[in-house]
């Protein structure tokens, strides 16, 4: 924009104004500071001054709301009425309705007026954008959650090779929080790590040499997953479900079930499994 542009005036509201009506976060005098000015801090805010005996304006609006819900939070949208927020107006220099102005970090970025085909509002749009990617707080991009410092004292565990505090920091998780799946997918995964890891190679051969042996079995099965053979170690326990009963095919059942915990459920490798289970329990 043209010349210096002072909006130092809109950060204390003279209060009466109107509310803007309209799309889009719909902006007046009382809450510019922080819904624009504040806000531009973080990432582009686009401000539309428009009319609503103005059909051009509708439709700018229109499209604005448009990609503003396309583009993710890259920047925000503020629509003001522009005969209800005169001052507004006036701070912004604006010399025709409707008028699109952006502004970054409290300043005017870019600005244009009149009614503009999407195409040429989202080229526009970019610039912005571009214009401002990393210079701002949010850095142009949607903020990211923060991230919770209870996964990562236990990540942190898990990278230092400490299993057992990795374990007490997620069970910590768990107790306070009994549905936390994330929690509980990470200790499934650290408890079969933490046996698996430290079996003998010898495993496998062990329980091919004695099929009636199932504890031989439920290791050589940990062992197979280990070494991402997942359908190799479902096949072997759902062959000790077909050929036992009581106690051994609960004990094999419930291991081959903890097994499939391990991975997504739509894995076709595992929905496969889960029919032949079905097939040898009826």
């Amino acid at each position: 924009m043209s010349g210096a542009v002072d909006l130092s005036s809109l950060k204390q509201p003279a209060g009466g104004a109107g509310a803007a009506a309209g799309g889009g976060h719909a902006v007046s005098e009382a809450d510019f500071e922080t819904k624009v000015l504040r806000r531009s801090m973080q990432v582009p805010v686009v401000v539309v001054l428009y009319s609503q005996r103005s059909p051009g304006s509708i439709e700018l609006v229109r499209t604005l709301e448009r990609l503003v819900a396309a583009d993710g939070g890259t920047w925000d949208l503020a629509t003001v009425e522009a005969e209800a927020n005169m001052r507004i107006a006036q701070a912004l220099r604006v010399q025709g309705i409707p008028t699109v102005i952006a502004i970054a970090a409290g300043q005017p970025l870019a600005d244009f007026e009149g009614a503009q085909p999407e195409p040429q509002v989202r080229q526009w749009l970019n610039a912005v954008v571009d214009a401002v990617a990393g210079k701002l707080e949010g850095g142009g991009q949607p903020q990211q959650p923060a991230e919770d410092p209870r996964f990562a004292a236990a990540e942190a565990a898990l990278e230092q090779g400490d299993l057992a505090g990795a374990e007490a920091a997620y069970q910590a998780i768990l107790d306070a929080e009994p549905a936390n799946e994330e929690a509980k997918g990470a200790l499934r995964q650290l408890r079969f790590l933490a046996r698996a890891q430290d079996l003998p190679e010898s495993a496998v051969a062990e329980a091919d040499t004695d099929p009636s042996n199932v504890d031989a079995a439920i290791r050589a099965a940990d062992l197979e997953l280990f070494q991402q053979r997942p359908e190799a170690a479902f096949d072997r326990l759902i062959g000790v479900v077909k050929r036992t009963s009581g106690d051994d095919r609960t004990r094999a059942r419930t291991r081959l079930l903890e097994l499939f915990e391990l991975f997504d459920q739509a894995e076709p490798f595992v929905v496969a499994a889960r029919r032949k289970l079905a097939a040898a329990l009826y």
